[in-house]
């Protein structure tokens, strides 16, 4: 279950409490969310939700968008305190969108620092990374972990049929991140709902073809008893799509994934909140002063 979408205000409180609850009792457990979604109040109503005997339901993970130690730490606090939980199952280092995301993650005092404390200490079970912009700063990331020997058990990206015709981290990154024993796990399969508006193929297709690639989990954004209902009846009739069915949806939606246009997450910075709060990221290594750097 998406965080995102939960914590939308055209949704009130009490029905993404009773949506995330209605979920866990259907036996949708995985629980994504972040720091930064809807201001803090994703994790809010996540934490609301998770009262009375369904935190152990649920598998919940979160993400931080602090680059360095100490303003990671204080995320990483701020949102156990908003989930009303004392660990978090899976805890993500979010938006790893820019060259310099995994080069200022492993720097000295680096956020590194903070993930490495927070699983020691048991306030995260697992520990690992997201990004939506291109595949190859996710094998940046993996090569720098490689280099500091540090140990990532996941990796989140997008996971969609028009992702698989354009920069593609389906087919450049997936199979490396499977190689490695990463789990992976998929999201945007409908880019925020903005694949749809392709007017290509079926929402229950872009669920489909998700579900069909060799993922751990496949988020989905949810804001309505209707999208909820569609999730379910997708996975209860699921059948892994043959390779003709698939070449069939590359073919339906071949012109319209060409160039990025509806991968506004790639192509464009609408879905890069770390963009538009460089302030969540905190100040920048002492090694830029140090070298001179304004």
């Amino acid at each position: 279950m998406g965080g995102s979408h939960i914590g939308k205000p055209s949704l009130t409180n009490a029905e993404a409490i009773r949506l995330i609850r209605e979920a866990l009792d259907r036996g949708m457990n995985f629980m994504d969310n972040s720091w930064d979604y809807n201001k803090g109040d994703s994790e809010v109503r996540m934490g609301n939700a998770l009262k009375d005997g369904y935190r152990q339901k649920a598998f919940l993970m979160t993400k931080f968008d602090g680059r360095t130690k100490d303003s990671a730490m204080k995320q990483i606090d701020e949102s156990l305190k908003r989930l009303q939980t004392d660990h978090l199952d899976l805890l993500q280092f979010h938006e790893t969108i820019r060259f310099d995301d995994p080069d200022r993650f492993f720097a000295p005092d680096g956020a590194h620092e903070a993930l490495t404390a927070a699983r020691q200490s048991g306030k995260a079970r697992f520990v690992g990374f997201t990004g939506h912009k291109d595949p190859h700063i996710h094998l940046y990331m993996l090569e720098m972990a490689q280099k500091h020997n540090f140990h990532f058990d996941t990796i989140q990206f997008p996971v969609n049929i028009f992702d698989a015709q354009f920069r593609s981290f389906t087919k450049l990154l997936l199979p490396k991140a499977k190689e490695m024993g990463l789990a992976v796990l998929g999201m945007k399969s409908m880019g925020s709902g903005v694949l749809l508006k392709s007017n290509t193929v079926a929402p229950e297709d872009f669920l489909r073809f998700a579900l069909s690639q060799p993922t751990s989990v496949v988020i989905t954004g949810i804001d309505s008893q209707k999208v909820l209902d569609q999730a379910f009846r997708v996975a209860g009739t699921f059948k892994p799509l043959t390779a003709p069915e698939i070449s069939e949806l590359m073919k339906k939606t071949a012109a319209a994934a060409a160039n990025g246009e509806y991968e506004l997450f790639k192509t464009t910075s609408h879905f890069d909140s770390t963009a538009q709060h460089p302030e969540w990221l905190g100040p920048e290594t002492p090694r830029v002063k140090e070298l001179g750097g304004d």
